[in-house]
């Protein structure tokens, strides 16, 4: 098997797992950290564009494990999260990788942002090596083995 499809299939599992876990992961903690992963992952390269936000709002507003919160809600978190790593990538992220620590107290959560991270950067087609590293560093700061999702 190919590794584009072995990582299409771990994605599509890991989908299926937060669909799962959706009634637990209900908290303010992993709505804001989810947002801020999608944030990152958007903005792996250093800069984000309105084409790839845009795509990663939709992808949010019809994320099924997400559908717990309000989408408008969600979507203004992430643009913010976007906004900050916009305007000064180095600094934004420090502020927004703070966002992605605030899961670390639910260990499941924590897993969940990280598959979330995993499925947004999949999404397009090409879970690219900047992408890969941005959820490894959440990995590390969520006190998460990147081993463990194969990154």
């Amino acid at each position: 098997m190919a590794l584009w499809d072995r990582f299409k299939q771990s994605a599509q599992s890991m989908q299926t797992q937060l669909v799962a876990k959706k009634n637990d992961l209900k908290s303010g903690a992993f709505r804001d950290a989810s947002m801020a992963m999608c944030a990152l992952v958007a903005a792996a390269d250093g800069h984000i564009d309105q084409s790839e936000t845009a795509k990663v709002a939709q992808l949010i507003a019809n994320n099924e494990v997400l559908q717990n919160f309000d989408k408008d809600d969600l979507q203004r978190r992430f643009f913010g999260y976007a906004n900050q790593l916009q305007s000064d990538f180095q600094l934004g992220k420090v502020s927004v990788m703070q966002e992605v620590a605030k899961a670390k107290k639910k260990p499941d959560e924590a897993r969940a942002v990280i598959q979330i991270g995993i499925v947004i950067g999949g999404a397009d087609g090409d879970f690219d090596a900047q992408e890969r590293a941005v959820v490894r560093e959440a990995c590390f700061t969520l006190g998460i083995a990147p081993t463990e999702f194969d990154l």
